[in-house]
């Protein structure tokens, strides 16, 4: 019997390590420590109800689970037999317990192939990812396929690159293979920079050994025999994984000098970000990682002709470099029939914001947006109304409710006015003003443009610039005419995807919610409550009772009435803290 402790980032910082130590702890006090093994593996993917623990081999999933608990998992469920009805599942829809997250909406429409160690394995031991058909990829490379027939399947897989840009990973591994150098190299993007994504960093903490098998198999396929890691610093746990994983692949010879006997030498080394959003462009990532700024230069030549130290270079990253090994493994047809014929396979997405089930999920290419929040998620929390769902980050868009249906790959997003992008997915409620959405995104956009070209470093601040005027209350209807053009400008004249893409979030929210806008710079008014200076609180009198509570509560003392008597707020002495609303139990006092 094994019992798994989520052990990604999330649940690491809500302590999982003293679950661990604790479970270790009751089972040794119960003389059960050397027939149970507790084991702490990657993330299980659902994030809003960690810390999770699962109990093998009957697949008991314990959620919410506190240190405090282990002792009653071992006496009741190890011990006994019962399962912990208190730690289980409770489906909000059916309102019953399930112990087995088979059963599990969130995980019914799931197929993990990226993620398929993930939450499965101790990420630590190479043992347990040989046992799960580790590197036998790569030896059926290194014996059997050779470069040309490798690339010859990875083309036929129909696998894009599930970094953003969605281009065909085996015709680039093809560039790479025909271009002639003394040197070539492969790397990994695991500069993850999107807000709400977290997709790379749970796979190389879950699965680390995954993306080593595949950056070997891609260094073998072109030829290059040096593979570079660039991760962000800010992964502490990810990095302290791949490099322990670097170590365990070298000892058994499967990385270094004559790579399973067969004379092919491979090694990989790691490169460290600072956090800059436009490394995530490969140019600018391989520029950061010569020691030169991170900026984009123009293309072509591409990374597969000209790339690190000017040679050669094929770039991918961590999601599409975890799909390699499991194509190699069971072939290319069988990943083409997932998905769709434009978009082969799967996509793990974060899906976060306010939905109820927060998490990583791995969904076949041809899902639709509606059974990803509303079957997978569990809908939008509180009971309130979906309003929208960015897709693809800062570069994406807004899609709304004519959008749900809409099955998600590369082509139908780029349609619907969004994009896949990395993968990150935010969704939105009725309490979200979508200019302001738009201005939070400008704002990410600017601090993080390199400044190289003049249409994304000037362009884009003038757009917040214009964006924040309108929630201030001070926009003009010729602002409106301003944001389009200008964001047309930029699209069409930035050097890199940073910038051509920047104007989306502003692009997609005037096409789907215009009465916003106009209702920002018209009526001065911002419906979702969201804009300050466009609100301001005021007392019902029919329901104030004049209990007091809420001149007591304020800040500014800017609330008047005596006890027992209406109270009036002095919307110039207002600072719009929201106190008054905060602790009135009488309904009294609404926003206009």
């Amino acid at each position: 019997m094994h019992l798994l402790v989520c052990g990604g980032s999330g649940c690491h910082a809500s302590a999982n390590g003293d679950i661990a130590k604790a479970l270790n702890e009751a089972l040794q006090l119960s003389g059960l420590n050397d027939e149970i093994q507790v084991v702490t593996t990657g993330c299980f993917g659902f994030c809003e109800k960690g810390p999770i623990v699962k109990v093998l081999p009957d697949n008991t999933f314990y959620v919410e689970v506190q240190p405090e608990d282990a002792e009653i998992i071992v006496q009741e469920h190890i011990i006994k037999g019962r399962k912990v009805e208190k730690l289980l599942y409770k489906d909000p829809e059916k309102d019953e317990k399930i112990s087995d997250s088979a059963k599990m909406d969130f995980y019914k429409k799931q197929i993990r192939i990226a993620l398929r160690n993930c939450g499965v394995i101790n990420p630590e031991n190479i043992d347990e990812y040989i046992a799960r058909e580790g590197y036998q990829a790569l030896g059926k490379v290194l014996g059997e396929l050779g470069d040309q027939k490798t690339i010859e399947t990875m083309k036929q897989s129909g696998l894009r690159g599930r970094g953003g840009g969605g281009f065909p990973t085996g015709l680039k591994w093809q560039f790479a293979n025909t271009n002639q150098s003394d040197e070539k190299y492969v790397v990994c993007n695991a500069d993850e920079g999107d807000p709400g994504a977290f997709m790379d960093r749970s796979i190389l903490e879950g699965d680390p050994h995954s993306v080593i098998e595949a950056m070997t198999i891609n260094g073998y396929a072109i030829g290059a025999n040096l593979g570079l890691v660039y991760i962000r610093a800010e992964y502490p746990l990810a990095i302290k994984r791949l490099k322990k994983a670097l170590e365990q692949a070298k000892e058994y010879g499967l990385l270094g000098k004559d790579v399973m006997g067969s004379g092919f030498d491979f090694d990989i080394q790691l490169r460290y970000g600072a956090g800059a959003f436009v490394c995530g462009e490969e140019t600018a990532l391989i520029h950061s990682m010569e020691g030169q700024r991170g900026e984009p230069t123009v293309k072509p030549p591409y990374p597969a002709e000209s790339g690190f130290r000017g040679k050669p270079t094929n770039v991918n990253n961590v999601e599409t470099f975890a799909n390699i090994p499991v194509i190699i493994n069971k072939g290319a047809d069988w990943f083409a029939k997932i998905g769709n014929k434009k978009s082969t396979g799967t996509k793990v997405f974060a899906l976060a914001g306010k939905v109820n089930n927060v998490g990583l999920i791995e969904v076949p290419m041809g899902t639709t947006l509606r059974e990803v929040i509303f079957d997978i998620g569990g809908g939008i929390k509180d009971g309130k109304k979906f309003k929208a769902v960015q897709t693809g980050g800062p570069s994406g868009g807004c899609l709304t409710e004519k959008h749900l249906d809409t099955p998600i790959d590369y082509d139908n997003l780029i349609e619907a006015g969004s994009m896949m992008g990395s993968g990150g997915m935010i969704v939105m409620d009725e309490d979200d003003c979508m200019v302001s959405v738009a201005k939070f995104y400008l704002d990410f956009t600017v601090e993080e443009s390199c400044g190289k070209c003049t249409p994304c470093r000037v362009g884009n601040k003038r757009l917040y610039e214009i964006l924040h005027k309108i929630t201030e209350g001070k926009g003009e209807p010729e602002d409106l005419d301003k944001l389009r053009n200008l964001s047309s400008v930029i699209k069409e004249t930035s050097l890199c995807g940073l910038g051509q893409t920047s104007p989306n979030p502003v692009v997609s929210t005037m096409e789907n919610f215009w009465e916003e806008y106009e209702q920002h710079v018209k009526e001065k008014k911002c419906a979702a409550g969201s804009c300050k200076n466009l609100m301001s609180y005021h007392i019902i009198e029919e329901n104030c009772v004049g209990c007091t509570a809420c001149a007591r509560k304020c800040p500014v003392n800017c609330i008047s009435g005596e006890k027992k008597q209406v109270h009036k707020i002095d919307q110039e002495l207002c600072i719009k803290c929201g106190n008054c609303m905060d602790v009135c139990k009488f309904n009294a006092v609404e926003i206009i």
